[in-house]
């Protein structure tokens, strides 16, 4: 993604850095976890014979996938598999060369941006962040969606944004500047940002990459967390044990065309691998979790 298609997914008029406090009520957070468990269904995410292209370049052909709500899947697949594009065109941030993505079986190009943006959030691969922003106004400018233009900030906004930052455990780093923190922190306070929107499903493009294993650790467990309040998760990683550990469903990718799906332990086999990747691995079971652990044979140089 561009670096200008990174800075548009940050609002350009925020309302301003609310008073956080030091500590969260429950009854914060469950507002904001208010529309991800109000009774409702969940929203369904579906792509319908999708293809997306770059130009006359076909990436993702002819894709059928619904995402099941309430769970979180991951996209997994080699470096121009078309994961990440096939997250782009859920999110609607490149438009189908055929077919079409539904939000409960209308047509996301139809849904008002407005309104897509309080059922989705997305979390682009290295956002940036405007220079010296701090971490309460980035992550007020979650609130965006529900303001609109004449009607100003709400009188739950700060409260939400409270929440978001204490859902994160972000909330000692609400006065750091974000340009200061770490590549985990960051994360983390993006995250926030997308929860502050109240969204029902959150895509998120390769959350862990350019982090240690104790920072991926750190973010997982925190989308784990939002999907057992309720929460849709979608996201693209390239750690298949990490994947197997924290994903309900696996969607295994390969030039432009999903070639499984499903429980990660019906899913991950020697011959997916190998077809998805092009190496030979064990597949092995974590004798705590029973989730499949990955270990790529050594491949012989030519």
């Amino acid at each position: 993604m561009s670096p200008a298609a990174r800075r548009a997914s940050v609002p350009t008029a925020p309302p301003a850095a609310p008073p956080v406090g030091s500590a969260v009520p429950s009854s914060a957070l469950d507002l904001l976890h208010a529309a991800a468990g109000d009774g409702s269904s969940p929203p369904v995410l579906r792509a319908e014979g999708l293809a997306l292209a770059y130009g006359a370049r076909t990436v993702v052909a002819g894709v059928d996938l619904e995402i099941a709500p309430g769970r979180l899947t991951a996209l997994v697949g080699a470096n121009g598999s078309g994961k990440s594009t096939l997250l782009r065109g859920f999110a609607r941030l490149l438009p189908p060369q055929a077919g079409r993505v539904t939000l409960d079986g209308v047509d996301v190009a139809r849904i008002p941006s407005r309104r897509i943006a309080r059922a989705i959030g997305v979390l682009p691969q290295s956002p940036i962040a405007p220079e010296g922003i701090r971490v309460a106004e980035l992550v007020a400018r979650g609130r965006y969606p529900h303001q609109g233009i004449f009607r100003g900030r709400r009188s739950d906004d700060d409260v939400i944004v409270a929440a978001a930052l204490e859902a994160t455990d972000a909330m000692q780093l609400v006065d750091r500047r974000v340009d200061e923190l770490s590549g985990g922190q960051r994360q983390r306070v993006w995250i926030a940002m997308a929860l502050a929107q109240q969204p029902r499903i959150l895509l998120l493009d390769e959350p862990t990459s350019a982090l240690d294993i104790a920072h991926q650790v750190e973010v997982l467990d925190v989308l784990r967390a939002e999907v057992a309040r309720g929460m849709t998760v979608v996201l693209v990683i390239h750690d298949l044990t990490l994947a197997a550990r924290y994903a309900d469903d696996l969607v295994v990718m390969a030039e432009g065309a999903i070639i499984a799906r499903g429980a990660p332990g019906e899913v991950l086999t020697g011959e997916v691998v190998q077809r998805a990747f092009g190496v030979e691995a064990r597949v092995l079971e974590d004798p705590d979790t029973g989730r499949p652990v990955i270990l790529p044979r050594s491949q012989p140089l030519p």
